[in-house]
């Protein structure tokens, strides 16, 4: 059972760090959000990017929010796998 939960959470966690990943190079692609798999990468990813984004300063054209989502995804990740 753990080697499964294990298994789980890391392919949740990469899952969801490409998916940002993804939607960070796709923004350069389709900025205006036309194409269905940036609708599906902004369905994916805003309920972690968009609190963040609420807290954190926006620094001219950057939007820092996908950085410290993948930062605090990895680190929850790593918190998790020494719990389990």
């Amino acid at each position: 059972m753990s080697g499964f939960l294990v298994s789980f959470i890391d392919i949740l966690f990469n899952v969801l760090l490409f998916a940002i990943l993804g939607r960070v190079l796709i923004s350069w692609v389709d900025p205006m959000g036309n194409m269905r798999v940036t609708q599906i990468l902004r369905e994916i990813t805003e309920p972690i990017l968009g609190p963040l984004r609420s807290i954190l300063p926006q620094i001219g054209m950057f939007d820092l929010s996908p950085i410290v989502a993948m930062l605090l995804l990895q680190m929850l990740h790593g918190l998790l796998l020494r719990v389990i």
